[in-house]
């Protein structure tokens, strides 16, 4: 894989001036009468690419990390650091500096931070390491990461029956596999409503930053684009659709606090599913490494915090489409599938597996333009 899953996002900081400490939540309560917490409660670390008030990626994660908190109450102790680039020399030292601090339990919410994970817990035998997005798993570390484009499809479905225009644009971040899968399955699923749809595409090439996504959102719809959807961390695109008097979907959790009118609804991820989930078998005894990827049918990701606006008929196109991805009967990766040069890429009936959509490197038919070198 040529490019990390979260791009930094400023730069080096003075970590090791970090009080670590004051990033903690909740003072520890006594500790529950268990084998478990007879020393004190778990303590469980999360270490953040962006800052927890992005509206975006890093706030869902946060939203997760306080699931755990609420789940297990005084069992545990939660601590984060937000802002640590992806850089291999800051990522390691926080990352040990976790470890060092007592957490047995240390969440890397980013691409970028696999290496010095995967380093860090070869001297760290007796934690438990926890990565998201990558693919390089350990005895003592695991891999995690939920299936965005699901979400991104069903928005295609709203975005698709709603846009008068037929035109629709997506402000993107990085070209990588997921990012792609996420633009092809809103087109996939706005073309299952309206096959004339097609998508546009803005690259920004970072995660975060307010002041490019806005730009990028400007010039969609300078182009007639009259729907957007982003894979970026802030709530700029929605903040600017809001202003130009088009739709929008929050990304990664509900930014209709950004535009009231605009937002139609939000692809929003909830990673207390599986923070949950594993600080609990860490609880019990039970942890091992594992990779997972979690989506629609888990209650990992879904469309939801809908517009009072978005019509009842809409509504329930979403569903039945959603119930279609659960169930299997209605599979989003089902040929015949072409790139937007023709091309087939997956033949009739044939359904796409978990190796095919991680090596996308192609546009659908409906999107316009070339992917990115």
């Amino acid at each position: 894989m040529t490019f990390s899953r979260r791009t930094t996002l400023a730069a080096a900081l003075a970590l090791t001036a970090l009080g670590l400490a004051a990033c903690g939540k909740k003072d520890a309560a006594a500790p529950a009468a268990s084998a478990s917490t007879a020393a004190g409660p778990l303590k469980v670390g999360f270490i953040y690419v962006g800052p927890v008030g992005d509206a975006g990626w890093t706030f869902a994660h946060d939203a997760g990390r306080k699931a755990v908190e609420a789940k297990f109450g005084a069992r545990v102790k939660t601590t984060f650091v937000e802002n640590v680039p992806e850089s291999a020399a800051d990522a390691e030292r926080v990352i040990r500096d976790l470890a060092a601090q007592g957490n047995k339990v240390i969440f890397g919410t980013t691409f970028g931070y696999m290496e010095a994970m995967l380093k860090v817990a070869k001297d760290f035998p007796d934690v438990k390491f926890e990565h998201a997005t990558g693919y390089k798993t350990a005895a003592n570390l695991a891999q995690y990461d939920v299936r965005t484009y699901e979400g991104a499809y069903l928005a295609g479905v709203a975005a698709g029956e709603l846009s008068k225009s037929g035109k629709l644009g997506v402000v993107a971040s990085i070209a990588i596999p997921e990012v792609l899968r996420n633009i092809n399955a809103f087109t996939l699923g706005a073309r299952a409503m309206n096959p004339q749809a097609s998508t546009k595409v803005v690259w920004v090439n970072k995660w975060f930053d307010p002041g490019k996504e806005r730009e990028a959102a400007i010039t969609l719809i300078g182009q007639g684009v009259d729907v957007l959807m982003q894979n970026t961390d802030s709530a700029a695109v929605v903040q600017t659709a809001e202003e130009k008097g088009v739709y929008a979907f929050g990304w990664d959790s509900d930014m209709s606090k950004f535009g009231q009118k605009a937002h139609l609804a939000a692809s929003s991820i909830d990673w207390g599913v599986y923070y949950t989930q594993r600080v609990g078998a860490v609880l019990a005894g039970t942890w091992k490494s594992d990779t997972t990827w979690w989506g629609l049918k888990e209650g990992m990701i879904d469309l939801k915090h809908y517009n009072a606006s978005l019509p009842e008929d809409v509504q329930k196109h979403i569903a039945a489409k959603r119930q279609g991805v659960i169930d299997g009967s209605a599979p989003i990766w089902k040929g015949p599938i072409r790139d937007n040069n023709g091309k087939e890429v997956l033949g009739q009936d044939a359904v796409a597996d978990d190796k095919f959509l991680h090596e996308i490197k192609f546009y659908v038919e409906g999107v316009e333009g070339k992917v990115p070198g």
